[in-house]
C-alpha cells in the first residue's frame, strides 16, 4: 500500500465528518466507496482499519474523532485550529503533486521558486532551543550576499511568502529574513537568551504583511469596495480584524485596524479604482499622492 493512500483516506474522512457533522460507520464507509471510484486509490475500509485510522488522524493531524454510542455517530467536536487546517492543507497539495504528472493537461501550477520551506525544519529546532543560526543572505535590491549571525524569535507566513523573525547581531535589531532567500543555514551550538517582554503575536498583531510599527497606535481604517470585488474581499480578508458594515448593491465597506505601512498601502493602491478610502484622512492622502505620481509618469 503507498503512502498517499493512507493520506488521502485520511483526509478524505476528516472531510466526510465536517461537511456532514456526523456520520455512521456506514456512512463513512459508503463515503470511501465513492471517493475510490474518483480517485486512483481504493480507500475502502473494515471496521478494524477505522480504528487505526482514528489513530493515525489524531497522531498526525491533531484531530480528535470521537464517538456518539447512543446514537451510534462518529463527530469532531472541538476542530477550530489553524494549524490543522494548513496540515490538511498540506496534504491536499501533496496529493495533487502526486497525481500531477499523469495529469498534466489538467494541472496549472504556478510558476515559481521553492519558497525557503526546506530551511523549516533547522529554524523551527533553533527558535524553540534558542540556538543562534548563522546563514548566508541576499536581499532583493543588492547584488552582493552578506553573512548573517541572529537570534531566530519566530516564523511568519505573509502573502505566500514565509519569513523569520530574528535580532541581527550585527546592529542588534529585530529583522525580518525572507527564507527563499536564506542559503548555508547553520545551526549554531552557542545559545542566546529569549527576551521575556517580546511576544511575536502581540507585535504584528495590527500589521499587515511583515512590517510593523509597535511604537505606534494602529488606526482604524475603513475601506468601500465595488460589489463585485467586495465578494472576493469577503472571502479573503484584508486582515484579521476585518469587519463589514456595508453590503448592498452599492459598496461592500470594510473597517480594520491597522498599522498604515507601506506594504498596506501598496495593497490598497493594487485595487485600483475597485477601492475608495473613506478614512482616516492621513491614508486618503497617501493613496491620492501616489496616484498622482503615478499620472505625471504618463504625461
Amino acid at each position: 500500500m503507498q503512502k498517499p493512500k493512507y493520506f488521502l483516506r485520511y483526509r478524505a474522512i476528516i472531510q466526510k465528518l465536517r461537511t456532514s457533522k456526523e456520520a455512521t460507520f456506514k456512512e463513512i464507509k459508503d463515503y470511501l466507496k465513492r471517493q475510490s471510484e474518483l480517485s486512483d486509490f481504493d480507500l475502502n475500509i473494515s471496521k478494524r482499519t477505522f480504528d487505526r485510522d482514528k489513530n493515525e488522524i489524531l497522531s498526525l493531524f491533531n484531530v480528535l474523532i470521537e464517538y456518539d454510542h447512543s446514537r451510534k455517530v462518529y463527530y469532531i467536536e472541538d476542530d477550530e485550529n489553524e494549524v490543522n487546517d494548513r496540515m490538511l492543507e498540506a496534504v491536499d497539495m501533496f496529493n495533487s503533486l502526486n497525481i500531477a504528472e499523469s495529469n498534466a493537461p489538467y494541472i496549472i501550477f504556478e510558476k515559481r521558486k521553492p519558497q525557503g520551506t526546506e530551511h523549516f525544519y533547522g529554524l523551527l529546532h533553533a527558535i524553540k532551543n534558542h540556538f543562534l543560526i548563522k546563514y548566508t543572505y541576499k536581499k532583493f535590491w543588492d547584488d552582493e550576499s552578506s553573512e548573517r549571525t541572529v537570534e531566530p524569535y519566530a516564523l511568519k507566513e505573509s502573502r505566500y511568502r514565509w519569513y523569520v523573525i530574528a535580532k541581527d547581531r550585527k546592529d542588534n535589531k529585530i529583522k525580518t529574513f525572507g527564507l527563499d532567500r536564506i542559503h548555508d543555514l547553520e545551526v549554531q551550538k552557542q545559545k542566546f537568551t529569549y527576551p521575556k517582554d517580546y511576544n511575536p503575536n502581540d507585535i504584528f498583531k495590527y500589521s499587515f504583511g511583515i512590517l510593523t510599527e509597535p511604537d505606534k497606535d494602529p488606526r482604524e481604517v475603513v475601506l468601500s469596495f465595488e460589489p463585485f470585488q467586495g465578494k472576493y474581499i469577503k472571502s479573503f480578508p484584508f486582515h484579521e480584524s476585518q469587519r463589514v458594515i456595508a453590503d448592498n448593491e452599492n459598496e461592500v465597506r470594510i473597517k480594520l485596524k491597522v498599522h498604515i505601512t507601506k506594504d498596506f498601502i501598496m495593497e490598497v493602491l493594487s485595487f485600483g479604482n475597485e477601492v475608495k478610502v473613506i478614512s482616516p484622512k492621513s491614508l486618503i492622502n497617501q493613496i491620492s499622492n501616489t496616484l498622482s505620481a503615478s499620472l505625471e509618469n504618463y504625461k
